[in-house]
């Protein structure tokens, strides 16, 4: 039944962006990504700012951390849009 569901998706992955509804643009990744790591680096932040009590040692942690996991969470989003599994 789950290989069955995973062959037809694959047949159905196939097909012209525009063609698929499943799938989500580019831009809507990078739009998920942008307001996910707005909350994530505010936690950061505010984690690193307790942790170390400094506001420009917090604030370098935070900024390092937003560029670089807005760019993981960009390619994970686009890897698992490859992916019928569950959709």
């Amino acid at each position: 039944m789950i290989v069955d569901q995973l062959i037809l998706d694959k047949k159905a992955s196939k097909k012209k962006f525009s063609e698929d509804k499943k799938s989500e643009r580019p831009i809507r990744s990078v739009a998920k990504a942008v307001s996910w790591r707005v909350i994530g680096t505010l936690d950061t932040l505010l984690i690193s700012y307790i942790l170390t009590g400094e506001v420009a040692i917090a604030a370098s942690i935070a900024s390092i951390d937003f560029v670089t996991k807005m760019f993981l969470y960009f390619v994970h989003e686009r890897v698992w849009n490859k992916i019928g599994w569950g959709k």
